[in-house]
């Protein structure tokens, strides 16, 4: 095995051990989809407003407002194959992610990029062990684009693990969070 070969399946490897924030067996500890729709739209907001100075605001930073029940949002970009920000591990900041697998050999960060291009992001289904645990979980991510300042191609997320919602679920999720909320007299 070459010397990227080795770091890649070494980053591969320490992708699974995020540290614990709620996982709990309670519903309510728990990220909903509809959450993780709203904080990565938030974000998205929050970047264009920003611009690239606000990349650090979602980098090593567990306390803050992008990590929230057991669910965080990440940043990254496609076209430079990079983590660009991560709340709970600064170590995946700078490292490329178009070849990262989950574990059952699915090139998440490939599809995660075509689903954030399209005009309302979308969701990426995909297995990765929960923090602290051996054995992979159904992982679910929406993510969205973002362009910032003159980086056309960032993109950002964040994810719940589920293994009841269907992609027809979700979908609705998104588009119903995008309609106009109705005036309640």
């Amino acid at each position: 095995m070459g010397k990227t070969q080795c770091a890649l399946a070494g980053l591969v490897l320490t992708l699974g051990g995020l540290p614990a924030l709620t996982w709990a067996a309670d519903p309510a500890a728990s990220a909903s989809a509809q959450e993780v729709v709203a904080k990565v739209r938030e974000a998205v907001q929050y970047l264009n407003a920003k611009g690239l100075a606000g990349f650090s605001d979602f980098n090593n930073n567990k306390d803050a407002r992008w990590v929230w029940k057991d669910s965080y949002v990440f940043v990254y970009s496609c076209r430079d194959d990079v983590m660009i920000a991560h709340p709970l591990r600064p170590d995946l900041v700078g490292k490329p992610i178009l070849q990262m697998r989950d574990d059952k050999d699915h090139a998440l960060f490939q599809d995660m990029c075509k689903a954030a291009a399209n005009p309302n992001g979308g969701w990426v289904e995909y297995w990765w062990p929960k923090p602290g645990e051996a054995k992979a979980s159904r992982k679910i991510s929406y993510v969205h684009s973002a362009p910032v300042s003159f980086k056309s191609d960032i993109q950002v997320g964040a994810g719940i693990y589920d293994d009841q919602l269907t992609p027809a679920d979700l979908s609705r999720i998104v588009e119903d969070s995008a309609k106009p909320q109705k005036a309640v007299p």
